[in-house]
């Protein structure tokens, strides 16, 4: 796996150096599946190769190491006083929004001199439907029509509403123009309507075939769970096709994407939309701001609340959370 990926690695064109030379902690969601694990340390390593000006160091947030304290360690220990940090995820929720952060605030009481420049999410970027939508127009259209399909977008699922809603954005984005008889919008834990409803929902306009999208990044035991889930309904209803298609995985658009949220963060552009967000929404409810807009602070300043309130941060991440 490690040799084809630095076998596709030569097919990609070189990044032109960047402005700065400050280190990369790309920061991955984490999983204890090792193929999973190896598919995102492979982009990482390809990442790297495409400019090689600063060092790319990858991390996980949770479940498998190297966590983000120990890229952090690395950073410091190279000699660097500041950091970009680009969370590797899809959309932005509670990982986003206070787990990677938090874990800056930890690293900042240790390395008191350390800047960081906290970058976005990848969200629901043109070049990530391009992607689909190439995958989708290589199908056979000929056996079964478009018009006989539906097409079944499997998300993480995540107790963030606002995260839910994206993933119910990207769906339509992606089935508008496609001809598919519809799409329904289903995920594979944490909230409803899990993978099993979304077939049920999906039946009911009696199609030929169902296309299930799992909008997941890399492989891992989720996506696996996914693919067990869909050999089972192909069984128990083998009169409609099953095609149960793979995840992003190592795509050229994914670099595109990566690079330009890096480029973002050097700049000083990193910009979040917090419109819909739980817990802005409940902060402006009890007279406190909560600005994460900008991320290019000395401490990263991403949720900004009055001083009197902010004292004790272990406690504000501690409250935080307990927004229903």
């Amino acid at each position: 796996m490690v040799t084809q990926a630095l076998t596709f690695s030569t097919m990609l064109e070189k990044f032109p150096p960047l402005p700065f030379r400050r280190p990369l902690l790309i920061i991955g969601h984490g999983t204890r599946d090792i193929d999973g694990k190896q598919t995102f340390l492979n982009f990482v390593n390809i990442y790297q190769t495409l400019d090689t000006s600063r060092p790319v160091i990858p991390c996980f947030l949770e479940l498998t190491e190297p966590l983000i304290q120990e890229g952090i360690d690395h950073c410091v220990t190279e000699g660097f006083k500041e950091i970009t940090a680009l969370p590797f995820l899809l959309f932005s929720a509670r990982h986003i929004k206070f787990d990677v952060t938090n874990a800056l605030d930890r690293a900042k009481e240790r390395y008191p001199f350390l800047k960081f420049h906290y970058g976005r999410h990848l969200g629901n970027t043109p070049l990530l439907l391009d992607i689909w939508r190439s995958r989708l127009t290589k199908l056979d259209r000929e056996i079964i029509a478009p018009e006989d399909t539906v097409l079944l977008v499997v998300g993480r699922g995540s107790s963030d509403p606002d995260a839910n809603s994206d993933i119910y954005k990207f769906s339509r984005l992606l089935w508008e123009g496609s001809q598919y008889r519809t799409v329904e919008t289903c995920f594979i834990g944490i909230t409803h309507p899990r993978l099993e409803q979304g077939f049920e929902r999906a039946r009911l306009y009696h199609p030929k075939r169902i296309i299930v999208l799992p909008h997941f990044l890399f492989t891992g035991a989720l996506v696996k769970k996914i693919f067990h889930i869909c050999t089972q309904q192909q069984k128990r209803y083998p009169h409609i096709e099953v095609l149960n298609l793979p995840e992003i995985g190592l795509a050229p658009e994914l670099f595109s994407i990566i690079r330009e949220r890096e480029i973002e963060s050097q700049l000083g552009q990193t910009q979040m939309n917090c419109e819909m967000c739980k817990f802005r929404l409940s902060f402006v409810r009890n007279n406190h701001s909560h600005d994460h807009h900008s991320h290019d602070h000395h401490s990263h300043d991403h949720h900004h609340i009055s001083q009197n309130f902010y004292d004790d941060i272990m406690q504000y991440h501690k409250q935080i959370w307990q927004v229903p």
